[in-house]
Formats: C-alpha cells, sequence, structure tokens
C-alpha cells in the first residue's frame, strides 16, 4: 500500500510539472512553394540580349548564347533542350530562371 501511494504522489508531481502543462508543440508546416525567380526577373529568351545571357544564365557563354539567339523565336522555353541547343544538364540548371514570350 505504502508503494503505491508513493508511486501516485510521483505521478502527480510529474503531471504537474511545467512539461506536461505546456501544450504539444505543433507540427512545422512545410513553406509555401514559390517560383525560382518572379516573372519579371525571368529572362526571355527571345528577346535578351547575348550579354544577358551571358552574365545571367549558368553555363551559357559565348557560343550557347549565339546559339539561343540564332535558333530564335521560340514557341516554348523547352525547345532549347529538345532542338539540342543546350544539354539537358544545363537546362535544367536554368529553366527556372527563363521563359519564352510570345509577341
Amino acid at each position: 500500500m505504502r508503494i503505491s501511494f508513493l508511486a501516485s504522489l510521483g505521478l502527480l508531481a510529474a503531471l504537474a510539472s511545467p512539461a506536461y502543462a505546456q501544450a504539444p508543440a505543433k507540427p512545422a508546416t512545410p513553406a509555401a512553394v514559390t517560383p525560382a525567380a518572379p516573372a519579371a526577373a525571368l529572362i526571355d529568351i527571345n528577346s535578351a540580349p547575348k550579354a544577358e545571357l551571358i552574365a545571367k544564365l549558368k553555363g551559357v557563354g559565348d557560343v550557347r548564347a549565339d546559339a539561343i539567339i540564332k535558333g530564335r523565336p521560340y514557341k516554348g522555353k523547352d525547345e532549347l533542350f529538345q532542338k539540342d541547343i543546350l544539354p539537358k544538364g544545363v537546362y535544367d540548371d536554368i529553366k527556372d530562371l527563363i521563359v519564352a514570350r510570345q509577341k
């Protein structure tokens, strides 16, 4: 009887402690998915000058910038990969930074 009484007191003490008094932590909510670049900051592969293509697109140098310009106009940005203007790896690195706007 004495042991159960002491066990009950220990349980009451544990339940009254601040750790149990706090509400359980809420699970973290995932951050909202946002595009890599705002629409206004996207580089238009149909109109961007060579210097901008080179300066802002990883993996695009003189030769690739010339190929992008020569292949204009594009109906969609994925044509850079489909028409073998850029290798898949380079396209994957920049696809969220570019757009092919139509006139």
